[in-house]
């Protein structure tokens, strides 16, 4: 008997796969797209500007729907024309909603690396804000959207608990939509 090779073993491992998934139907693979409104108005470019830890940060976001419109991505960096001395920062946001749980979900991604983006942020609606909660390894952390009618703007502001359990101001960021 001639002995089966590990790559004759992945092909045919391949094709059941393949098959199996092939016959689940593409309804069940694939949730509706989600809508909110809320979360439809941080759709495109912005200017963002503020306080980060006693320091003012400048950066480009842009917004888009992705993935079936399941999620907002939202990439943040460090504008070209920020002053030399700001430290680079760069994030890719994934706002999203589970009905089941009834809470919005984020994902944070940046450049301080995997430690943080472990931990997600849930979130509830009030009125032009949502709210998150994020239960860091090193302590909570809020993160607000809040969607500014007066302005057609956006400020994000975060707060996060300090040592004596009292929370303090992380950053206050305003978001300014740039001309298209």
């Amino acid at each position: 008997m001639k002995p089966v090779s590990f790559r004759s073993l992945t092909v045919c491992f391949s094709g059941i796969l393949l098959v199996t998934f092939a016959q689940i139907p593409l309804a069940a693979q694939t949730p509706a797209a989600w809508h909110d409104d809320l979360a439809d108005r941080m759709t495109g470019g912005w200017k963002l500007q503020g306080p980060v830890m006693g320091h003012t940060g400048h950066h480009d976001v842009q917004a888009e729907w992705v993935l079936n419109h399941q999620f907002l991505c939202i990439h943040e960096k460090t504008s070209t024309g920020a002053p030399p001395d700001e430290h680079p920062y760069e994030a890719m946001w994934f706002l999203g909603y589970d009905a089941v749980s009834e809470r919005y979900v984020l994902h944070l991604f940046d450049v301080f690396g995997t430690r943080f983006s472990e931990t997600l942020g849930y979130g509830s609606r009030d009125g032009n804000a949502i709210h998150f909660v994020f239960e860091y390894p090193d302590g909570p952390f809020h993160t607000t959207f809040r969607w500014l009618p007066e302005t057609g703007g956006w400020q994000w502001l975060m707060e996060q608990k300090n040592k004596e359990g009292k929370w303090t101001e992380f950053a206050d960021l305003k978001l300014s939509r740039v001309a298209q």
